[in-house]
């Protein structure tokens, strides 16, 4: 049993001054005035804020940061259950308490060759998230399955996936050159060099190639988001490029815009309902990386609502913070593109992703060290998985 005390509570839409958390078991049980701690006995163990913040844990629904741990080389494979455990003693630092794995379902790859994205591998690093759940972990794991549609051999496998329970979101990709995140063919030319040397020619031929791809058809993607939909989850589209695909994907009964591409688009998802996704490395960087929407900006246009690690999850603290100080955006409003956002697009915000009496307690406390925001305690499910201490 704990009391946290000496912080600035971060809730939903405020952040609360001079008060205190009691947790008892894996929930908060109690919000209330820093004079009320006193009453309390020795039986509480009290945790002191030292005047920081107090925040509900990161929901990260998008992520393949798993990918880069288990497979630091493309050619090298570490062993699952070390990537996993080794994934989340590191997310924790960047306060994840709940992950959505994002691994790529492909047929084949264009952009170098990631032994980890052979469908062989993907099914079981799903297998071997799914296993956490019963054995010692941190983190809560989530699989988040991208499937690319071209990939004609794993519809049915990926159904029963769902149907067993062992994928919690799903999003549909297509990343044939000339459209979505590659509409620009010259980016997509200089994006594939970075990976292999290639001649123009050779270039043209791969894109070719890929806009020849047999893919899936839209019965067979309507058939997947209904099997989806069916089972609780929730469906993602992914690269938004036009009004008119998100008037395509909304027939899938899809709830969450990954990426919209333009600042057009991601307007007509956020007033079509849909919960819009961006990166927090964007905001890192000033910008996308392939030169689609600006994250700062669409948050500042108030048509993002979630924010991801994407495949940086050092990002997530430090956008909540640039774009505070930099953009005068609240730390309420930041705080919620990371925490209640994205538990209730993935429909967990019951037990997840806000501070409330009743719900779970996974919490951050964060302190500003030299203009620098340092995750210095991790809470999840009323335990203490992450503490650690700056010195001089």
């Amino acid at each position: 049993m704990y009391i946290i005390t000496n912080g600035t509570i971060v809730l939903e839409d405020t952040l609360l001054e001079n008060a205190a958390l009691l947790v008892e078991g894996d929930a908060i049980t109690k919000i209330m005035s820093r004079h009320e701690v006193e009453q309390y006995g020795p039986e509480y163990q009290v945790l002191d804020a030292d005047g920081g913040l107090i925040a509900p844990g990161f929901v990260d629904i998008h992520s393949d940061y798993i990918e880069t741990v288990v497979s630091p080389r493309p050619t090298a494979m570490m062993d699952f259950n070390i990537g996993l455990r080794e994934s989340e003693r590191i997310l924790i630092t960047h306060g994840v308490t709940t992950m959505f794995h994002s691994l790529s379902l492909y047929k084949e790859q264009d952009f170098g060759v990631k032994a980890i994205r052979q469908p062989k591998h993907a099914n079981r690093l799903i297998e071997a998230i799914n296993a956490t759940h019963t054995s010692d972990h941190m983190i809560r794991h989530r699989v988040h399955a991208r499937f690319e549609i071209d990939n004609v051999e794993m519809v049915e496998q990926v159904k029963e996936h769902i149907r067993n329970g062992k994928i919690h979101l799903i999003s549909f990709m297509d990343h044939t050159p000339g459209q979505g995140q590659y509409r620009n063919l010259e980016i997509y030319k200089k994006t594939i060099a970075g990976y292999s040397e290639l001649t123009d020619a050779e270039a043209e031929a791969v894109i070719v190639k890929r806009q020849s791809k047999e893919k899936i058809t839209f019965e067979q993607i309507v058939e997947m988001a209904e099997v989806a939909l069916a089972h609780g989850l929730a469906v993602a589209s992914h690269d938004d490029d036009s009004i008119e695909k998100l008037e395509l994907v909304k027939r899938l009964g899809t709830t969450i815009s990954e990426f919209p591409i333009t600042l057009e688009v991601a307007d007509a998802a956020h007033e079509a309902g849909l919960w819009t996704i961006a990166g927090a490395p964007n905001i890192l960087l000033g910008g996308s990386h392939t030169g689609n929407l600006s994250a700062a900006q669409g948050i500042q246009e108030g048509n993002i609502s979630i924010l991801c690690s994407d495949y940086y999850p050092a990002a997530l603290i430090h956008a909540i913070y640039i774009m505070h100080q930099t953009h005068g955006i609240s730390l309420a409003q930041m705080f919620r593109m990371l925490t209640i956002n994205p538990a209730r697009a993935v429909k967990m915000d019951h037990e997840i992703g806000s501070i409330e009496e009743g719900k779970k307690a996974d919490l951050l406390l964060i302190k500003t060290k030299d203009n620098y925001p340092a995750i210095t305690s991790v809470m999840i499910d009323g335990k203490i998985v992450y503490r650690t201490e700056y010195r001089r």
